[in-house]
This record gives C-alpha cells, sequence and structure tokens, in this order.
C-alpha cells in the first residue's frame, strides 16, 4: 500500500497542473474580416466562429493547431482543413481542402 501512495500523488500534481495551465492564445492576426483577390469570397474570423461567404454564408466553429484552421458545423465530424500558407498584418493565403490557394486581403 506504501507503494501506491507517491505514485498517486504524482498523479494528483501532474492533473492539478494540466487543469490549471490556460489555453493557448488565440492568434490575433488572424481574427478580422478579410476579402479574396477577386473579392468574390468575404471571410469573417472571430474568436469563436469562421464565416465564409462566397454566395451563400456558413458560419462554422473553428480551431487552429500549427499552420491548419480545422472548422466545423457545430462540432460535428470530420473536420475541414484549410492550411495557412501566409500570414501578415494584411495578408491571408490559405489553401483550401481541394488544394486551391486563395488569397485574402483586410
Amino acid at each position: 500500500m506504501k507503494k501506491f501512495v507517491p505514485m498517486f500523488a504524482a498523479c494528483a500534481v501532474t492533473l492539478m497542473i494540466y487543469a490549471c495551465s490556460s489555453a493557448p492564445a488565440p492568434n490575433k492576426k488572424l481574427e478580422g474580416n478579410w476579402k479574396s483577390k477577386d473579392g468574390s469570397t468575404k471571410l469573417s474570423i472571430t474568436d469563436k466562429d469562421f464565416i465564409m461567404d462566397d454566395g451563400q454564408a456558413s458560419k462554422e466553429d473553428y480551431f487552429v493547431k500549427n499552420d491548419t484552421i480545422y472548422t466545423s458545423y457545430q462540432g460535428s465530424r470530420p473536420y475541414t482543413k484549410f492550411s495557412i500558407k501566409e500570414l501578415t498584418d494584411t495578408k491571408l493565403t490559405l489553401c483550401y481542402p481541394d488544394s486551391d490557394i486563395v488569397e485574402f486581403s483586410r
């Protein structure tokens, strides 16, 4: 029984550290209103929503992991992946799931 006390304590400390850690900070460069170079697509990214309007607006939840934006409609799976090729204050280049590359500006 004495062997389990240190293991239990280590597990408890690890779980407490994980629970108290903060979530990664959102990417403020990504958030905002964007429009494609040709003007046919508008993209609005908030802290919680990914809204793409290319004739019919679709509002989806999203999260960012490394250089990829994962979107889903109301948390459903599978996720749609958009790769970020370039991101500056005024320019966003996305690679769509079908490998089309679209440039956006503010």
